[in-house]
């Protein structure tokens, strides 16, 4: 399938003026262009522009809902309980995580919950915004969707793809971000690489009948057919450990925050996508270790680097190096395959028919 490219910056304007378009103001539409233009420019196409189709999906069936603020639900000083109303994740978050920051600048450390957010996106994003102010952020998630995620040993989906991120602050460098799904592929890009008619890697998917398969389509089955199932990290010897690491987002991030974990009596609505959060937020320096921890940090990155490097490999990259690298490479341009785009110029033309305004088709600005 062929690929185009959008203008970095102009991809951004688009992206703005649709959810305008739809009614957000202007914070709403504005953090969810940079959040949602930075998932494709980081690389993960995945949590990118590509979602648009299904939040205007779920905008229409009044699941999401614009111009939302969290609620504080219960105030510990460094305990917050928060509801984010089912509002847009992008700029609901970006608020929940304001206010952790807030209070672990005055108690050293904030443990929040957030619960009812509608998709939050790349969980990285958030842990950037921790770690830009010199916090430490570790983030378990849980996704109220269609279950889309075996567990070790089963066939059958029973939960989302459940992501875990922590992000590390470095002085006079680049943070360090681990940010994954726990499954072994996101669903995002399964979705991504169904537009472009590829297949996935060898030991992401099984079929309906529960057999190991690399096609992407058997997630997006037709009228009347079984889906499959993405598996948990880890591949056959070590698929337990992602396994294992789902439940415990689901638990940490649905159950203790007070949200619904993924069980058919909890799947009531039919587009969106839920996101329930415990994020961990200190700052290091309330342990006494701030004239150590950035040597100590460097000294074991230079350590790791040094290693002697397999056939085929120029480098060590640590969590978070190659999302900049695929900055760089994408300030400009950004690629996005025939079949999102004609799902983004749909998703336009819905926001034109119910609001009777829309920046017009994004296929008009490809290359």
């Amino acid at each position: 399938m062929s690929e185009h490219h959008i203008p970095t910056a102009a991809l951004h304007r688009w992206v703005n003026d649709l959810w305008l378009a739809a009614g957000s103001d202007a914070r709403e539409a504005r953090l969810t262009a940079h959040h949602l233009v930075g998932a494709n420019l980081s690389g993960h196409d995945s949590h990118g522009v590509g979602m648009i189709p299904k939040y205007v999906l779920s905008w229409q069936a009044d699941e999401l809902q614009l111009n939302r603020n969290v609620s504080v639900l219960h105030d510990a000083g460094s305990m917050l309980s928060l509801d984010a109303n089912r509002g847009m994740g992008q700029a609901v978050t970006e608020e929940a995580m304001a206010l952790a920051i807030e209070r672990a600048r005055a108690h050293g450390v904030c443990v929040m919950g957030l619960r009812q957010s509608h998709h939050l996106g790349r969980v990285g994003h958030w842990a950037e915004q921790a770690c830009a102010a010199g916090m430490i952020s570790i983030h378990f998630v849980n996704v109220l969707s269609k279950p889309i995620v075996a567990p070790h040993g089963g066939s059958e989906a029973r939960f989302g793809t459940n992501p875990f991120t922590v992000g590390v602050p470095v002085a006079g460098a680049p943070p360090l971000v681990l940010d994954f799904a726990t499954s072994a592929i996101a669903l995002g890009k399964v979705r991504v690489a169904n537009n472009k008619g590829v297949d996935v890697p060898a030991g992401c998917l099984l079929d309906a009948d529960g057999v190991p398969t690399t096609r992407p389509g058997v997630m997006f089955p037709g009228e009347g057919e079984a889906q499959g199932a993405l598996q948990a990290f880890g591949g056959e010897s070590g698929g337990h450990k992602g396994y294992a690491l789902a439940v415990m987002c689901e638990l940490l991030g649905a159950a203790v925050t007070g949200g619904h974990t993924i069980r058919p009596e909890t799947l009531t609505h039919r587009h969106a996508v839920w996101n329930n959060m415990l994020a961990i937020v200190f700052d290091p320096e309330r342990l006494g270790t701030s004239t150590s921890f950035g040597d100590e940090v460097q000294a074991f990155a230079d350590w790791v680097r040094s290693s002697r490097l397999l056939p085929g490999n120029d480098g060590i990259a640590l969590p978070g190096e190659p999302e900049r690298q695929r900055r760089r490479e994408r300030a400009e341009t950004i690629p996005v395959d025939s079949g999102t785009l004609a799902q983004l110029d749909d998703a336009a033309a819905r926001v034109q028919s119910v609001r009777g305004t829309s920046p017009g088709p994004l296929s008009r600005l490809a290359a």
